[in-house]
């Protein structure tokens, strides 16, 4: 067996080996992208400590993405990678990167607008772009779309439904 590369290129390395794992729900992004993947860090004996977030507590994913990662890591040679749960903070879709946005809008997922700074805006449903034709006469549908992250719509200018991922 080959000895992994120890440093911060070893870190660098994971990280790029994780932006190839993608999200089993949206599979256009990895988890990267979504923010999910917290840290990489090697301690003082060089083992990797891998953290990664559900995006919400309930996620049916996040099983799914542990045996992604463990699976990751094991081919790239790093099975004594431990992974760590961190819930706290818990994960926001301010993580999201400008990339996640963009590959959901070109997915047809309207991104999230702006955060929930407040519970009791939850009960208003936001005025979401259409990804497809970017007007704004869309309505809610469902709160619920294809995943409980996401809401369901429609866009009254050109027909179409879409999915909104919803701002945590």
């Amino acid at each position: 067996m080959i000895e992994p590369e120890a440093g911060p290129g070893r870190e660098q390395l994971i990280w790029a080996l994780l932006a190839g794992v993608p999200d089993p729900e949206i599979p256009v992004l990895s988890i990267v992208d979504l923010g999910i993947v917290r840290h990489v860090r090697q301690d003082a004996d060089g083992r990797l400590h891998v953290g990664i977030t559900p995006t919400y507590s309930g996620c049916p994913a996040t099983e799914v993405i542990r045996i992604a990662v463990r699976a990751a890591l094991d081919a790239g040679g790093h099975a004594d990678a431990v992974l760590e749960q961190v819930l706290s903070p818990p994960w926001s879709s301010e993580w999201l990167t400008s990339a996640a946005r963009a590959k959901l809008k070109a997915f047809g997922i309207a991104p999230p607008e702006e955060p929930v700074s407040s519970p009791r805006r939850l009960w208003h449903a936001p005025l979401v772009p259409c990804p497809r034709c970017g007007s704004r006469a869309t309505e809610r549908v469902s709160e619920f779309g294809s995943t409980p992250c996401k809401a369901h719509y429609r866009c009254g200018a050109c027909q179409e439904p879409f999915d909104y991922f919803k701002c945590f």
